[in-house]
């Protein structure tokens, strides 16, 4: 039987792509295709170069058309979501005049501080953006490159994101989505726009930029002949508008407007993120107030130290990643690279209330616990923005969905178990920001609703598991250590 319609969704990461061959009809995951991607910079600083992006796309999908066996002619749709904020800078050719900066480099800090209070505030910022400038966001590492390599700045022919820019090379259009665009700085959720006055503050013309795209699932283009040349597959397909990851993760899971709505999830990655999709706009100083791709949004709060600083700790120990036991009277608060939530973005680890009868295990298990404990935390600010109380019991007791690598991690779940008090579910899905993409694919390609096709794929379905006693010893511990800590111990600003 000849196969049914295939969609390809693409997740650009901030260490590899993976291109995930989706049937169109069922759902059904046909193949992952991977390649890995290089991160450079010390002292805060971390680029990439936005060419080997698209050779690992290339490989990506090339590896996923020979795994899942169908032929290149089934393929009907493409979209990519990227890692955010990252500052993508090209030359009239299209090509980048200079490595990107991605999301997790601090240096911009001084200049999110400089543009958070050349407005007027932190206030100001959400009232606009939704957000408070961070040295994550894409307008303070432009003006970074603006007063570090002004040459640079201004020979810039296009400003990309990094999902704008492999967007690009598959339409040959410049084109971005709102819920990317909302991670920017110069983009307002108020008016759905990019914010001239803004963009004036930041000193970035607006020529530069891609246009703005009604979703992420809007089909702006076709994929051109140098484009399926290079994947191996038809010229022509749809090619969506695609977003950021966690936007697409969201789409994934089953959040928007015609799916899941107030239902957070916890990502548990190189980043920890907490968010839900909402249709009440969010402004709070302390979250993203991000745009979701589907029209409703997405709030988020993102920490910059997750699995990969619980796995160097217990590198330094000489354990496993699991080797862990609950931390006892330690607590580590892991900000080895700095922070952002909370905004401490010269921070430094720490670790406190060690005896003698501290174990290593021990020590392994208190990282576990401040990383999982910051993440938590932003959870409840992220509620009350949905217009909820976290603490009434319908809200408490409404299920916490856990994504990433961390979500197949025994201890990184039972932390979360513990120190949540909350009812857990551990999607089904592998892949959701892949698949996420691959729903904008099929909506691209079809004309139907994202959210609506990965809510009947059945994504966000999965392992339940039952909510425990809340260690609420441990959390005022933590917590006690953070607020005594901040700023002078940790070394933030």
């Amino acid at each position: 039987m000849p196969p049914g319609p295939v969609v390809i969704g693409v997740d650009s990461s901030t260490q590899s792509t993976k291109a995930l061959f989706v049937d169109a009809d069922t759902g059904r995951t046909l193949a992952v295709g991977r390649a890995p991607h290089r991160v450079d910079g010390t002292a805060g600083a971390r680029e990439s170069d936005p060419e080997e992006w698209w050779r690992a796309l290339c490989e990506a999908v090339g590896a996923g058309l020979k795994e899942s066996g169908v032929p290149a002619s089934a393929v009907v749709g493409i979209a990519v979501a990227g890692q955010q904020h990252g500052l993508v800078v090209l030359d009239r050719g299209g090509r980048p005049l200079r490595p990107a900066l991605l999301w997790n480099d601090t240096r911009s800090a001084p200049q999110a501080a400089a543009l958070t209070e050349a407005l007027g505030g932190p206030s100001a910022w959400t009232a606009r953006t939704g957000s408070v400038p961070v040295a994550a966001v894409t307008a303070a590492k432009w003006r970074w490159l603006y007063e570090n390599e002004p040459a640079t700045a201004a020979a810039a022919a296009g400003v990309r994101l990094p999902h704008d820019f492999l967007t690009e090379r598959l339409a040959g259009v410049a084109v971005t989505d709102p819920g990317d665009a909302s991670g920017t700085g110069w983009y307002s959720t108020a008016i759905g726009a990019y914010d001239t006055e803004l963009l004036q503050l930041i000193g970035l013309d607006g020529e530069l930029l891609p246009r703005v795209a009604a979703t992420g699932s809007t089909r702006v283009g076709s994929l051109t002949a140098t484009a399926a040349s290079a994947l191996g597959l038809p010229a022509g397909i749809a090619v969506a508008a695609g977003t950021g990851d966690n936007m697409a993760a969201a789409v994934g899971l089953g959040l928007g407007g015609t799916g899941l709505l107030d239902h957070p999830v916890l990502s548990l990655g190189t980043s920890g993120t907490v968010f839900a999709a909402t249709r009440t706009r969010p402004a709070s100083v302390g979250l993203s107030g991000f745009a979701a791709t589907d029209g409703t949004y997405l709030p988020l709060a993102c920490t910059l130290n997750c699995t990969l600083a619980v796995d160097k700790v217990a590198s330094l120990l000489g354990l496993d990643r699991d080797d862990a036991v609950p931390g006892g009277e330690a607590v580590f608060l892991p900000y080895l690279d700095g922070e952002r939530t909370p905004d401490l973005p010269t921070a430094a680890g720490l670790l406190t209330g060690l005896r003698h009868a501290t174990s290593g295990r021990q020590l392994l298990g208190a990282a576990y616990e401040g990383a999982v404990f910051t993440a938590l935390r932003a959870l409840d600010d992220l509620l009350r923005v949905c217009g909820l109380d976290p603490f009434d019991p319908g809200v408490a007791t409404r299920p916490l969905r856990l994504i990433g690598g961390g979500a197949r991690g025994r201890t990184w779940v039972e932390t979360v178990r513990r120190l949540s008090g909350r009812p857990l579910i551990v999607p089904r899905v592998a892949e959701p920001v892949a698949l996420g993409a691959a729903a904008l694919a099929l909506a691209a390609a079809t004309g139907g609703d994202a959210v609506g096709f990965a809510s009947g794929w059945g994504a966000g379905a999965g392992r339940a598991l039952d909510p425990v006693r809340r260690d609420a010893s441990t959390w005022s511990r933590i917590a006690t250590v953070l607020d005594h800590a901040t700023p002078s111990l940790l070394g933030g600003q």
